[in-house]
């Protein structure tokens, strides 16, 4: 309601009231009436002034800060000073906009604290364990174990693991660094995915036999099947996928790969018969460090990494990755790539 109608009805109703009590004294309508007009005319003058001088203004001033903070400076700057027609209404919505959006804003803040705190825990426990490992064998050795040739061997052969397993942690995490901060380019061309996963399936080969583990990929893919990608990245992602099913699979277990042509992207999935996991678990699946049986994933080794470095790739893509899995009966991982055209496409 703008400022004049609220003051006209205010005025009014007082006109209206003392011309009803001039009337019970009077008896009379054309006091009645003259009662009530200059009632409401001196209302109306009065309320307005003392409005727009001590509220209306102010509510103004309200409006305009909150609206050039929605704005940014950017936008103030093109559209130039905003003054609404009726601030009384507008700065209602105008507050809870701006509060629902702040408060958006604060819980996005909690999660990312939420989050950072997991990670410094997550990544010091990582560091920590072949740390304090290398510690104790060095230890060891000096001792007195480097008397004995064979168990000096042993740990020595132990502390080059753990060294090993600290070089693996640093490098993905300076790679996720810059796959981040966007430091590592994709380049773009043209190539055969189906090729690309036989040569990936037959350098795993021997670490599927380690698992008793059988690699499936149907005779019907023989054709070629073109996508648009950095093919290095996407071996990167299909070694890190495969190797993770062999990491959760049953013993004696299978791991298929297949492909499934879209309108314009070619669907990926590589699917497991092990574990599953539990659909609590799935939504933070590809956080960095996140294990959902952490005891089984560091005895299996690996650095936590790997389904945080996968997404990270094929987000740089444009692409979208996905999970679904069931509990006992395995899970399924699937990405998209960008259906290969007739000419290549390089991108810095």
């Amino acid at each position: 309601m703008k400022l004049r109608t609220l003051v006209f009805l205010n005025a009014l109703a007082v006109g209206v009231s003392i011309g009803i009590v001039n009337y019970y004294f009077q008896h009379s309508w054309y006091y009645f009436a003259i009662s009530m007009g200059i009632s409401t005319c001196v209302s109306y003058l009065v309320f307005y002034v003392l409005l727009e001088k001590y509220i209306y203004s102010k509510i103004k001033i309200i409006y305009k800060l909150i609206h050039n903070l929605k704005l940014g400076k950017d936008l103030k700057d093109a559209l130039g000073e905003y003054v609404s027609p009726d601030p009384i209404n507008d700065v209602e919505q105008e507050v809870k906009e701006w509060a629902r959006d702040k408060k958006t804003e604060i819980d996005d803040l909690k999660k990312q604290e939420k989050f950072r705190r997991e990670f410094l825990s997550n990544i010091s426990h990582e560091f920590k364990t072949p740390l304090f490992a290398i510690e104790g064998y060095v230890d060891a050795l000096q001792d007195g174990a480097l008397e004995d040739p064979e168990l000096s061997k042993q740990f020595l052969n132990k502390v080059s693991k753990n060294v090993e397993r600290l070089s693996f942690l640093i490098k993905d995490l300076n790679e996720i660094s810059k796959l981040e901060s966007g430091d590592i380019p994709i380049n773009y061309q043209k190539f055969d995915i189906t090729t690309l996963i036989k040569e990936v399936m037959e350098s795993l080969e021997l670490k599927a036999q380690k698992y008793h583990i059988s690699l499936i990929f149907k005779e019907k893919y023989q054709q070629p099947t073109y996508v648009n990608a950095d093919r290095e990245k996407i071996r990167q992602v299909l070694v890190n996928l495969i190797d993770n099913s062999f990491k959760y699979g049953k013993e004696y277990g299978s791991t298929s790969i297949t492909i499934f042509e879209m309108h314009e992207q070619i669907l990926i999935e590589i699917t497991d018969d092990g574990i599953g996991i539990e659909e609590k678990y799935l939504p933070r699946l590809f956080e960095r460090f996140y294990r959902t049986d952490s005891s089984r994933s560091r005895q299996i080794g690996g650095s936590g990494l790997g389904l945080a470095i996968v997404k990270h790739i094929v987000e740089a893509h444009h692409q979208t990755i996905h999970v679904r899995s069931t509990t006992g009966l395995g899970s399924t991982f699937g990405f998209t790539l960008e259906k290969g055209k007739d000419s290549l496409l390089v991108f810095p």
